[in-house]
């Protein structure tokens, strides 16, 4: 079967996905450092990553919502343009020594809030992009990219940018955000939902936003199999968020990695998600979307079985590089399905709603699973995010078996979703 080309646009998209997460990736590390420069009380360390956590539970549906109504092009062009200038005031603040930690909790808070209008139009805006036989491949080189630049390239980069000067990676932040709006907008004009024909004064009558948030979940529960594949992701990522919640102490405590290796180690998960990505489009293509669906849930399952049973650094990190490519296949494939088949008109919304129940879960894992490793310590917590994979995998190995019809009003359309949040996980 001939690979359909992606072509110019989606290469654009992608090159302005792949700057803003390598400033991303600068820009993480380089907050928690400054945050411990400024202060070592670590309730004011810890709000500062709070802060960067609540906007999507507080906005993430609002930001669909405004995703389906505005120009998507537009949107994320402003919204890289807004945060390109947030960070270089940012950078000028700690160049100047005027930083302070409420700065960092308004910056951090507000770049976060803009990423959910921004991850809301990005995802509607690819079906429009590449054609829907693409969409698998487009997908898994998004995430293939955003991984090499955040994990490969800038974490390791940001303790250096820093340690050379502190306003240095907020500055390269504001650059790549700069540079990724100008990609943006050299995209063609498009990406608005058509206004419905009908008299002037149907067409400006706007339902409130909450009824529009009502009308995305309601169509997100009316397709069985995408509400599903919803459900898996969400019980998947209690289990994922716990295991990353105790990652770094079952590392060195139970396979003796050197607090020196640990690097290494975790970079064996980001080598999986990039891998796994490239090849989703093609598993797709050889099995079908919904078969493979099954398929990686099974795979995760086995590696996360080989990886509470290893007692070496070695077969942990091959079991937590096959889990990783499992997540990226799965975000690939699981976007594509829903791209393939929710309205354009609600494509934001049914995105943002996925994402969130998706985000819902990944707090109580990772407290359910300080709890546990605190009290018993961290191989019980690999157990049962093993255990909760198996039930995962049984229950959709039966669920998944044949794509519920699209509902009817629906057919002719085509959007966007979010499954998991991408590669390494959670998911």
């Amino acid at each position: 079967m001939p690979t359909t080309r992606l072509g110019r646009d989606f290469h654009l998209l992608w090159s302005a996905a792949v700057s803003s997460r390598l400033g991303d990736a600068l820009r993480t590390p380089a907050l928690a450092l400054l945050a411990a420069t400024l202060t070592r009380d670590p309730r004011l360390i810890a709000a500062i990553t709070v802060a960067g956590q609540l906007p999507p539970l507080l906005f993430g549906l609002l930001g669909g919502v405004y995703a389906d109504r505005w120009d998507r092009r537009r949107t994320m062009a402003l919204v890289d343009g807004v945060r390109a200038a947030l960070v270089a005031a940012l950078a000028v603040a700690v160049a100047t020594g005027r930083a302070g930690v409420l700065t960092l909790l308004l910056v951090a808070f507000l770049l976060a809030a803009l990423a959910s209008l921004f991850d809301a139009a990005s995802f509607a805006l690819l079906p429009s992009v590449v054609p829907a036989t693409a969409l698998p491949r487009a997908n898994g080189r998004l995430q293939a990219g955003t991984a090499v630049a955040g994990g490969l390239i800038g974490a390791p980069v940001a303790g250096a940018a820093f340690a050379a000067s502190p306003a240095l990676p907020f500055t390269l932040d504001a650059v790549t955000f700069a540079v990724a709006a100008l990609l943006v907008l050299a995209l063609p004009r498009g990406g608005r939902v058509p206004v419905p024909a009908g008299p002037p004064s149907a067409r400006t009558r706007r339902p409130s936003v909450l009824t529009e948030v009502a009308v995305g979940i309601r169509r997100l529960r009316a397709d069985r199999t995408l509400w599903r594949i919803t459900l898996f992701s969400a019980a998947s990522n209690l289990a994922i968020s716990g295991l990353l919640a105790v990652l770094v102490l079952h590392a060195l405590d139970v396979l003796r990695v050197s607090p020196a290796g640990y690097g290494l180690f975790t970079a064996t998960a980001i080598v999986g998600g990039v891998v796994g990505a490239l090849v989703a489009g093609r598993l797709a293509v050889r099995f079908g979307t919904l078969p493979v669906l099954r398929a990686v849930l099974a795979v995760q399952t086995v590696a996360l079985a080989g990886l509470t049973l290893a007692g070496e650094p070695v077969p942990a990190g091959l079991a937590l590089a096959v889990f990783a490519a499992g997540t990226s296949v799965w975000n690939s494939l699981g976007t594509s399905y829903g791209q393939q088949r929710v309205p354009a008109a609600l494509l934001g919304r049914v995105g943002s709603a996925q994402r969130m129940l998706g985000l819902l879960t990944a707090p109580v894992g990772a407290t359910l699973a300080g709890l546990v490793a605190g009290a018993y310590g961290t191989v019980p917590v690999t157990v049962a995010a093993t255990g909760t994979f198996a039930l995962v995998t049984v229950v959709a190995w039966r669920a998944l078996r044949a794509a519920a019809p699209t509902p009817p009003a629906d057919r002719p359309t085509m959007a966007g979703t979010a499954a998991r949040p991408g590669p390494p996980p959670p998911r």
